[in-house]
């Protein structure tokens, strides 16, 4: 399909817009891209953009400017032309699996379109990905080369949104192999994982007894770490014993009568050793204490 024509709007461009198109180039190897507001040349594209007024996606048509806008989603954000896109083409971009594209309209999508729509509640606030792309658009002190900006704007979108997809389908092939690992557990207080994986949502969703999490670092050690009261917490539902705090090598191998124990933070909520077996002895030792 390398006659593919899409148009958005010139000038100042925004997060909505640079992400469909950054979106659409799953969907389409190559296409040409017009950036104006001419009625003429927007009537004759394939595929319009946050631009010309209509919503239909049966005609290639995604604006959300039209009086009445385009839709909500269940929890009232608005869609913006991305999220229309999304909803199109998503599922596709995601190579079918549904999961996925809803963890992205989740996680990416929906916080574009708040933005973009001024529907700021539930927006974390700070700097936004939507600011960061804002910052692409020339400064009045700079050339006005909106489109070569643009054009910068979206290869850092596609870069942005290829990331969240993988990230995504990570943490859903994690699930299946943190649960293995909570059913297998031979004391459902200590999990052990053969490889890192993402556990704490996980955790939190399956079990309510589990206390730590055993598993093999990216430097060779193994890891014991507490499992926090809540994803995203700093309190433990029960910390490393309190004279392991801040100790390293010697003192940490003294404390503990372990010889390849490494090191224990000073926050109590991980612990490192050198072997499966100390790392084991540990998280056995801090369920004692």
């Amino acid at each position: 399909m390398n006659d593919i024509t899409i148009a958005t709007h010139n000038g100042t461009f925004h997060a909505d817009d640079v992400f469909s198109v950054a979106a659409l180039k799953y969907i389409y190897p190559s296409f040409k891209l017009i950036r104006t507001r001419d009625m003429k040349l927007i009537s004759k594209a394939d595929v319009v953009i946050d631009v010309g007024g209509e919503h239909n996606p049966e005609t290639g048509r995604f604006d959300h400017h039209q009086r009445g806008g385009a839709g909500a989603r269940e929890n009232g954000i608005p869609f913006s032309s991305f999220g229309l896109i999304w909803q199109k083409y998503g599922l596709e971009i995601c190579q079918g699996s549904q999961e996925i594209a809803n963890a992205i309209d989740s996680g990416l999508v929906s916080t574009i379109d708040a933005i973009d729509c001024g529907h700021v509640e539930g927006v974390a606030k700070g700097i936004s990905l939507s600011q960061t792309i804002s910052m692409f658009n020339p400064t009045w002190q700079e050339e006005s080369n909106f489109d070569a900006c643009f054009d910068e704007a979206v290869e850092f979108a596609s870069r942005i949104l290829t990331r969240f997809i993988a990230a995504a389908n990570g943490g859903i092939n994690a699930k299946a192999i943190v649960a293995k690992a909570i059913e297998n557990a031979a004391d459902p207080r200590v999990i052990v994982l053969e490889q890192y994986t993402p556990w704490k949502k996980t955790v939190h969703a399956l079990s309510d007894k589990a206390l730590y999490m055993v598993y093999p670092s990216h430097s060779g050690q193994w890891i014991v770490q507490t499992v926090p009261v809540e994803p995203g917490s700093f309190e433990d539902r029960k910390s490393l014993p309190k004279p392991w705090a801040g100790l390293s090598d010697k003192e940490f191998q003294d404390e503990t009568g372990l010889e390849d124990a490494v090191f224990c933070h000073n926050g109590l909520f991980i612990a490192g050793a050198k072997s499966f077996a100390s790392a084991m002895k540990m998280a056995a030792m801090a369920l004692e204490a």
